[in-house]
């Protein structure tokens, strides 16, 4: 395992202020986002009913991904996360260049998310204009993340508990219908009953196996944020604990969340209905089932849901920045915590390019903020494999220094290969695809820039330690 040639840790302490409750909704949280109520209909529109091996999946990618960063996690702990990890099992500039990387993912993701309460809130109220709903909610929410992680927390938590009773009463309602014993919200059509919408419409694989690869395109970035918990963890008073409980309940949330609800939709919606592109997967079934006020209800968990995304983004964007400061490979500054154990500069510095951002989505050509966006396309994939490739290094030494391991990769080291393998395999599909080829190359451009910068750095750091 490499060893990292400078890492100064001064600075600044994060305090542990996250309770048990905390840690397991966050944990839960981490894979709802409003990608499930709205996006996933574009993957339906995409891959038909076939969209669930396209969950499936993604969703084992993303256990797997999960069991491995919780391996290193509960046996080290660090608010870093996978970056600290890459740091320590491949070289500083690997963990540079992941920290880095997810640091913009997160950044960019605050000007989408506040944008998206924006367009809810002004329809609500439409005399405050879009940018000062996205102004506000943005502010809001990061007054709330320099005061003390708990409130981080505990906005989480209630944020976290709306969303997953949302769902849970959507599966109960979606079953009822399935099971024909919701007559007074199915009204005339009677076809919402049963399972026959999984093949009446042109098949269970009507667009063919080359769809599914692209839906898996999709839903692929609908799970990230399952590894949040492995850095807030490192801020409660037990995270081993907390970690492996988080890593092995993943598959049950997958489950239930996102192949359960799915499989409703496409129950209840024919694939082909233009209303799931355009108004996302749960409206779509809601206003099938003539559920009353079926938008409003939507609108609601929607905003809870971007909130939550928006509140995660700030906490993880300031963590993962000031992890990185505390290793040399960020502004000093930026590791510098208030009393209460809040790292005040890297939480106002992720703000303040998100807000740029936010800037950048009202004041200039579309065009511009959707090239932004491209940058962090193919992220999530380079992060997953930095996961599976650390943990492969990170096992044997972990291992030969008899550190305890509360949590282990399942059939290792099989299973952290075939990661490793269908990663690049899955990078070369979107290579090839016209769809995701910009975004792909967009993120390719930063992440080598990045890689240059890190590689830069650490020989600059290799040679003033030699002196």
């Amino acid at each position: 395992m490499t060893e990292t040639t400078h890492r100064p840790e001064t600075g600044g302490e994060l305090r542990a202020g996250l309770r048990d409750r905390h840690v397991t909704m966050i944990s839960i949280a981490g894979v709802i986002g409003a990608g499930l109520f709205i996006g996933s209909g574009s993957a339906i529109a995409t891959a038909g009913p076939a969209v669930l091996l396209a969950y499936l999946f993604a969703g084992t990618l993303v256990v797997l991904v999960m069991r491995m960063l919780g391996e290193m996690a509960a046996a080290q702990p660090d608010s870093g996360s996978f970056s600290t990890y890459a740091d320590r099992a491949i070289g500083p500039w690997a963990g540079f260049t992941v920290g880095w990387l997810y640091w913009w993912f997160w950044v960019l993701v605050i000007p989408v998310e506040a944008t998206a309460a924006a367009l809810i809130l002004n329809s609500w109220l439409p005399g405050v204009p879009q940018w000062g709903w996205a102004l506000a909610v943005t502010v809001l929410l990061t007054v709330t993340n320099l005061f003390s992680v708990a409130n981080y927390g505990e906005f989480e938590f209630w944020f976290a508990l709306l969303k997953v009773v949302a769902i849970i009463a959507f599966i109960v309602v979606g079953v009822l219908a399935v099971l024909g014993l919701l007559p007074g919200f199915v009204g005339d059509d009677s076809s919402v009953s049963g399972l026959s919408r999984l093949v009446s419409e042109g098949g269970f694989l009507p667009n063919g196996p080359g769809a599914v690869v692209a839906a898996v395109l999709v839903t692929m970035f609908s799970f990230m944020g399952t590894e949040i918990v492995t850095i807030a963890a490192a801020e409660s008073g037990d995270p081993a604990r907390g970690i492996g409980r988080a890593t092995r309940s993943v598959i049950w949330r997958i489950a239930v969340f996102y192949l359960a609800s799915i499989l409703l939709v496409v129950a209840i919606v024919p694939w082909n209905d233009p209303r799931l592109p355009a108004v996302g997967s749960y409206q779509a079934a809601l206003e099938a089932l003539d559920v009353p006020s079926a938008k409003l209800i939507v609108d609601v968990v929607v905003l809870v849901a971007v909130a939550s995304c928006l509140n995660s983004a700030l906490y993880t964007a300031s963590r993962m920045l000031f992890s990185l400061g505390r290793r040399g490979q960020a502004p000093g500054l930026v590791n510098r915590t208030t009393s209460q154990g809040v790292p005040r500069f890297a939480v106002l510095g992720s703000t303040l390019v998100g807000f740029v951002a936010v800037i950048a989505n009202y004041a200039f050509p579309e065009e511009v903020f959707k090239t932004l966006l491209a940058t962090s396309g193919a992220i999530a994939l380079l992060v997953y494999l930095v996961i599976a490739v650390s943990q492969l290094r990170m096992r044997r030494v972990l291992e030969r220094d008899g550190v305890a391991m509360p949590v282990r990769m399942w059939a290792y080291p099989v299973l952290t290969w075939a990661v490793i393998v269908v990663i690049p395999v899955v990078l070369v599909y979107m290579a090839a695809r016209e769809g995701s080829r910009f975004e792909l190359g967009m993120t390719g451009l930063i992440a080598a820039v990045v890689v240059g910068v890190g590689v830069l750095l650490t020989r600059r750091h290799t040679r003033a330690a030699v002196r």
